[in-house]
C-alpha cells in the first residue's frame, strides 16, 4: 500500500510507462541535433509537452517553460543564477532543502537572508513577509504548499507584497503543480519552479522553470552551458528562451513521460485529483487524532494539500513507520522529509514525524486499513 505520494506519486498511469517505453523502443533520438525524422519527432514531443504546461499553468508562450532535470535544479538555476554578493533573500520557515540548501551556500559568500517564521499551522502573514524586505532585497521564494503538513501558502498576497516593491518572487509548487490551479498571474509570482514526478504523474528528472511576462529571464545567468542544437557556430550559452536555460541532451524518455501524465491530469481534471485526495486526507487526519496520545499535523482550516504528518508520545517514528511497512506493507516517511526548517517551525525538530500521504489512486478501505495499522502500533508499542 503506497502512502507516500508527497514524496512521488505512485503507480503512475499506465500510459506513462508506455510513453517513455515507446521513446525508447524507437531510434531514441536526439532532438534539435538532426536531420532524420525520428529527431522530428521527438523534439515534436518536447515542444507538445511545454505546451501542456503552457496551458496547465495558464502561460501564453510555451517557450517560457524551460524544462529541468527536476525542480531542485530548477530552484537553484535561479536562487544561483539571480542573487549576487551584497544582495539579500526573504523566504520563509516551511522550505524544503532545495531552497534553504542553495541559500545558506550563497551566505557562505557574502549573500544575506531573512527567514520569516510561519504560524504554529506553517503558514505565512503576508505582513511579515513585508517587513522582511530591505533595499538590498534581490529575491523571494517560498513554497505554495508544504511537503510536511500540507499547509497551503498566501502567495498571490506575498506575490502582491512583492510587486509593490519591486522584489521577483519565485514559487516552488512542487507539492502544488497537479492539485491546485496555478498560474504566475494569480500568484504575483514571476518565476514558477515546478516538479514532473509528483501530482503530474510524470517519471522522476523531470521539471522546469515558468518565466512569467513580467520578468527578464536575462537576469538569471545559466548554472549550465552547453550545446543546445541551436546556434552551434557560437561558443556562447544562447540567450534567448528556452535554450537558455536548457543545455544538453534533453531527458527525451522523461519528458515523453511527463506529457502522458499532463495529459492524464487534463483528462481527469484537478478539482477531481484534488477532491479525491484532500477527502482521503480528512478522513486519514480525522482518524489519527483518535489515536491515544497522538498529534495531528495538518491543518483543520484553510488550503490544504493531501501531506499528513503525525506522531505518537512516547514512540519512536522509525519504531510506527517500521511496523507500518513490515507488518502492513504500508509505505510512508518518517523523519525529517527533507525539511529541517518547517520541522523547527512545528516543533518537531530533531525527531521529526511520520507522513502519510495519499494520492488520487488510493482509496478509503486503504485509509481505513492504514488507520488501523498506526492503532495497532500505538498498542503495542506506544
Amino acid at each position: 500500500m503506497y502512502l507516500d505520494n508527497a514524496s512521488t506519486t505512485w503507480p503512475k498511469p499506465p500510459e506513462v510507462a508506455q510513453a517513455v517505453s515507446n521513446f525508447i523502443s524507437g531510434l531514441c533520438p536526439n532532438p534539435g541535433r538532426g536531420s532524420c525524422g525520428p529527431g522530428t519527432i521527438a523534439g515534436r514531443t518536447i515542444l507538445q509537452c511545454r505546451m501542456a504546461l503552457a496551458r496547465l499553468f495558464s502561460c501564453e508562450d510555451p517557450l517560457r517553460v524551460c524544462l529541468t532535470p527536476g525542480v531542485t535544479w530548477a530552484l537553484n538555476t535561479v536562487i544561483l543564477g539571480l542573487v549576487k554578493p551584497g544582495d539579500h533573500i526573504v523566504t520563509g520557515s516551511m522550505e524544503h532543502n532545495s531552497v534553504m540548501r542553495p541559500i545558506q551556500f550563497l551566505a557562505r559568500r557574502g549573500v544575506e537572508f531573512t527567514v520569516v517564521r510561519c504560524d504554529a499551522n506553517g503558514r505565512l502573514a503576508p505582513d511579515d513577509f513585508r517587513d522582511a524586505f530591505r533595499p538590498n532585497t534581490a529575491l523571494a521564494v517560498i513554497n505554495h504548499a508544504s511537503n510536511v503538513n500540507g499547509a497551503v501558502q498566501p502567495v498571490a498576497d506575498v506575490g502582491a507584497l512583492c510587486r509593490d516593491r519591486g522584489v521577483p518572487l519565485l514559487v516552488d509548487v512542487a507539492q502544488s503543480a497537479g492539485v491546485i490551479p496555478i498560474s504566475s498571474a494569480a500568484l504575483n509570482a514571476d518565476m514558477i519552479a515546478f516538479t514532473g514526478h509528483k501530482a503530474l504523474f510524470g517519471p522522476m528528472a523531470t521539471g522546469g522553470i515558468l518565466f512569467s511576462r513580467c520578468f527578464d529571464p536575462q537576469r538569471v545567468e545559466p548554472l549550465a552551458h552547453g550545446g543546445t542544437g541551436s546556434h552551434s557556430e557560437v561558443e556562447f550559452q544562447p540567450d534567448f528562451l528556452p535554450d537558455r536555460f536548457e543545455p544538453g541532451t534533453p531527458n527525451g524518455p522523461g519528458i515523453a513521460g511527463l506529457l502522458a501524465g499532463l495529459e492524464f491530469v487534463q483528462r481527469v481534471g484537478i478539482d477531481a485529483i484534488r477532491e479525491t485526495e484532500t477527502r482521503l486526507a480528512s478522513i486519514l487526519a480525522a482518524g489519527l487524532r483518535e489515536v491515544p496520545g497522538a498529534e495531528v499535523f495538518h491543518p483543520e482550516e484553510g488550503p490544504v494539500t493531501a501531506a499528513v504528518s503525525f506522531r505518537i508520545r512516547g514512540m519512536e517514528n522509525s519504531v510506527i513507520a517500521g511496523v507500518l511497512a513490515d507488518e502492513y506493507g504500508i509505505c510512508c516517511r518518517h523523519g525529517l522529509q527533507c525539511a529541517p526548517c518547517a520541522h523547527r517551525t512545528l516543533g518537531t525538530f530533531p525527531g521529526g514525524l511520520v507522513r502519510l500521504s495519499p494520492g488520487y489512486f488510493n482509496t478509503e478501505d486503504e485509509i481505513r486499513t492504514a488507520l488501523d495499522a498506526v492503532r495497532s502500533a500505538q498498542r503495542r508499542y506506544g
